[in-house]
């Protein structure tokens, strides 16, 4: 239960090792993590849940506000009930777990090309304007316009695409950009990552990606704790388009925090 009232599912994959907590993106929904959580279940315990206006909270409309986001994922940890090890995020949830790790007291942090900064009046070109006409369609055309647009996909992140965007509406991600203040510079999360004081694990995208030049200046980031990595032929979807390099990252990484 999230912290005002609103039921969510939680979702598990393997039952021993240490706590894996996953946070999707826009259009995405807890089923974007099911392919990596078969590389990790049998050492690890993965956890993920849909966020609102996406798969089975897509009628949940907001409120829309990072502060929420990190709120609900504290929902998330506590129904957990055990330390996370790792919190990972992508894109919108890499921003998400950028915030919260503090919150949770997540021991360390894996951000895959988040959306640290949303540079004034970007916001619905880039969010929201490519999904009007097909979050306009209904029941089985929109299906299959989903289909056709993830189309190259592996089938399982097809059908996660279909959960997460069977139901949900525009309003959802303009809302995002509105209730952070996207469109005035409200949306920037340099300092926070500049601040950053558990170990994190930044792998961005080599084109497509939502980090622009001028969201990681080195002379920001707190020294060895943060480590940033880039996939060169990889779009912004890592962990779907390149999941063997990500899965090899984020072990080595796993490993270096090891005592």
């Amino acid at each position: 239960m999230m912290d005002d009232g609103l039921l969510n599912t939680l979702e598990c994959w393997g039952d021993r090792g240490p706590v894996v907590l996953c946070v999707h993106g826009i259009t995405s929904s807890r089923r974007s993590w099911e392919r990596f959580a078969g590389q990790f279940s049998s050492t690890h315990r993965v956890y993920a849940f849909d966020q609102r206006g996406h798969g089975d909270l897509a009628a949940v409309e907001g409120p829309m506000a990072l502060e929420q986001s990190c709120a609900d994922l504290a929902a998330a940890a506590h129904v957990i009930g055990a330390p996370v090890d790792l919190l990972l995020g992508h894109s919108w949830g890499g921003a998400v777990v950028l915030l919260g790790a503090s919150r949770i007291s997540a021991r360390s942090v894996v951000a895959l090309d988040p959306v640290i900064r949303v540079r004034p009046g970007t916001f619905s070109e880039d969010y929201v304007e490519d999904l009007r006409e097909l979050l306009s369609l209904q029941g089985k055309e929109r299906i299959a316009g989903i289909r056709a647009m993830y189309a190259q996909a592996d089938p399982v992140d097809q059908n996660a695409k279909v959960h997460a965007m069977e139901a949900m509406s525009i309003q959802a991600i303009e809302r995002i950009g509105s209730e952070n203040g996207a469109d005035v510079g409200g949306w920037d999360l340099r300092e926070t990552l500049g601040g950053f004081r558990v170990p994190l694990l930044l792998i961005e995208a080599g084109h497509d990606s939502v980090i622009k030049p001028g969201d990681l200046v080195k002379s920001r980031l707190p020294g060895s704790k943060v480590t940033i990595r880039s996939i060169r032929d990889a779009g912004h979807n890592i962990h779907r388009s390149h999941l063997g390099e990500v899965v090899s990252m984020i072990r080595e990484f796993e490993q270096g925090l090891s005592p």
